[in-house]
């Protein structure tokens, strides 16, 4: 992965080290359990973990809703229809033939049988338990696997061939919703609140911090009850944090609340915009992505500076959309030709808001839109919701920027806002998004649209500024800013939006990240060790508490 020399080296360095927690946590109360299913990423992930790379996922999975503006809630929300299930019995099957194929069984099964032809229901339990364990996230029960290796036996008599028996039950397992849904299971502790078990502590750290289900390691210590104790949970979060893992895991994060799955349909006019190859929006995705990290984990950067930063990698592909020279090869490129690139004092991009990969996904195939920018830096990065647009919106205005009497997207907003309807939430939008009109649909830098002067003025909650300088500052500085990261990785930890009875916790939070000099990897660390990130409240707890914060 992108920087992963460099995270390796900080870790080595014993450079990644994290503050201790000065004030205490805060009680909280905690929400009903979560059953979640797999997103695409983690199951693709997950695979990969088990039986290696090389077994590729083949399939299309079901889409997930964004639910309080992350895809990791929304999976919290959804089933899996008919055709679901029939799309997952597929990818089993294409999966376990894989696994048990000539290529690969002897790498990628725990033992052979002795009669290639027969059953062997001791090599059968061995590989079943072992895979069964990392796919469930937790040991199977005997009465689990007893029929497993009992439907292997049957299968492979009728077929003749052990391993088509055993693929067959290993699509069993793949198929399994205690492997595609993620379901917290629950113990009672000595104050009489619940909690989850350690099995599920594991579970829903793993998927925190990396973004798959627990290794090996995570596993014997929930089994050990090492997750239970304070200097044993800390323990292992501390080892997957220093792990280059993270990586994924601030990625996955990242992807969600930034809507950058988008990318993969994402299209723009090829005739008006021709430098906006088919690569390029994955390039473009991939930037922002090494921008995070390597501000984020590699130089354990200040969150807000994200905004600010002039930092960041290209490709040749991007240069020529940037129109900045990138060399394809030499001493300092890559095999994957990324190369470091540091924008000019006196450029005009800077931060993450001026990259590609916002401007171009907040905006029409064929125009720019103030609006949707706008809408985008409110909603996911102040947490701020932006009503709809009504139904019955006239938008002709807007969308014919071939008209002589309004030639830039200022003037076209302006005589569309006019109606009475629109005025509201424009103000609350146009001012930012209009900064960035000198960034057209695809990307690129322009001065001008239709022959007029861009006017890039603006003003951000009372804060007025003349460029995407002044934006990003402004961003920077803005109060909501962190506090809405906060919620925002806390709703993506726990699967759900923070219950009434977490506000005081999610405060508490809110102020170490400040202490913390607003390092998400501190941030992280301070939600995975503590005690309400495992904590589980009875439903009646939960209508006492959503009366009371009524």
């Amino acid at each position: 992965m992108a920087n992963e020399r460099i995270i390796s080296a900080v870790l080595a360095a014993g450079l990644f080290a994290f503050p201790a927690v000065a004030a205490p946590e805060p009680a909280a109360s905690g929400a009903e359990s979560v059953v979640r299913r797999l997103t695409p990423e983690q199951y693709q992930q997950i695979i990969a973990d088990v039986f290696g790379p090389t077994i590729k996922v083949n399939g299309r999975f079901e889409p997930i809703p964004r639910v309080g503006g992350l895809l990791a809630v929304g999976a919290g929300k959804v089933s899996v229809s008919a055709s679901g299930v029939q799309g997952y019995d597929a990818m089993a099957r294409d999966i376990a033939d894989q696994v048990v194929s000539p290529e690969n069984r002897a790498t990628l099964l725990a033992c052979e049988p002795a009669v290639a032809n027969k059953p062997d229901d001791t090599c059968s339990r061995e590989i079943l338990s072992t895979v069964g364990k990392l796919l469930f996230r937790r040991p199977l029960r005997d009465s689990e696997l007893q029929p497993l290796v009992a439907d292997a036996a049957a299968a492979t008599r009728e077929l003749k061939d052990y391993y088509a028996g055993l693929s067959l039950t290993l699509a069993t397992l793949l198929v399994s919703p205690e492997f595609l849904f993620r379901a917290d299971a629950t113990q009672s502790s000595s104050d009489g609140s619940r909690r989850l078990d350690g099995y599920s502590k594991a579970s829903r750290l793993s998927f925190f911090l990396w973004n798959s289900a627990p290794d090996g390691a995570l596993l014997q210590a929930a089994a050990g009850g090492e997750l239970d104790t304070e200097k044993g949970l800390a323990r292992q979060v501390d080892r997957m944090l220093a792990s280059p893992r993270l990586e994924a895991g601030v990625r996955a994060f990242f992807i969600d609340m930034l809507g950058l799955e988008r990318f993969a349909s994402l299209t723009k006019d090829a005739v008006l915009y021709p430098k906006f190859y088919a690569d390029v929006p994955g390039d473009a995705e991939e930037q922002t992505l090494r921008t995070i990290v390597d501000h984020l984990i590699a130089r354990q950067g200040d969150y807000r500076d994200l905004f600010t930063t002039r930092h960041t990698f290209l490709t040749p592909m991007l240069g020529a959309v940037y129109r900045i020279p990138v060399p394809e090869n030499g001493p300092n490129t890559d095999p994957s030709r990324w190369v470091a690139y540091d924008f000019r004092a006196d450029d005009p991009r800077v931060g993450i808001l001026t990259q590609i990969s916002f401007v171009s996904l907040h905006s029409h195939p064929g125009r720019t839109s103030p609006t949707l920018r706008g809408k985008a830096l409110r909603e996911i990065f102040l947490c701020q919701k932006v009503p709809d647009p009504p139904g019955n919106v006239d938008f002709t205005a807007v969308e014919n920027a071939t008209n002589p009497m309004f030639k830039t997207a200022r003037e076209r907003l302006g005589a569309h806002a006019t109606e009475a309807m629109c005025t509201g939430c424009h103000k609350l939008v146009d001012p930012m998004g209009l900064v960035l009109e000198n960034f057209d649909t695809s990307g690129a830098y322009r001065k001008t649209e239709n022959s007029a002067a861009i006017d890039t003025s603006g003003a951000l909650d009372g804060v007025k500024f003349t460029d995407a300088a002044g934006l990003a500052k402004a961003v920077h500085d803005h109060p909501s800013l962190t506090q809405c990261l906060v919620n925002r990785v806390y709703s993506y930890a726990a699967g759900r939006q923070a219950a009434a009875g977490e506000a005081e916790f999610v405060k508490y939070l809110g102020k170490g990240f400040a202490d913390d000099g607003y390092r998400v990897p501190a941030l992280m660390r301070r939600i995975a060790v503590s005690d309400a990130f495992y904590r589980v409240a009875a439903p009646a707890k939960m209508a006492a508490d959503a009366t009371a914060a009524k």
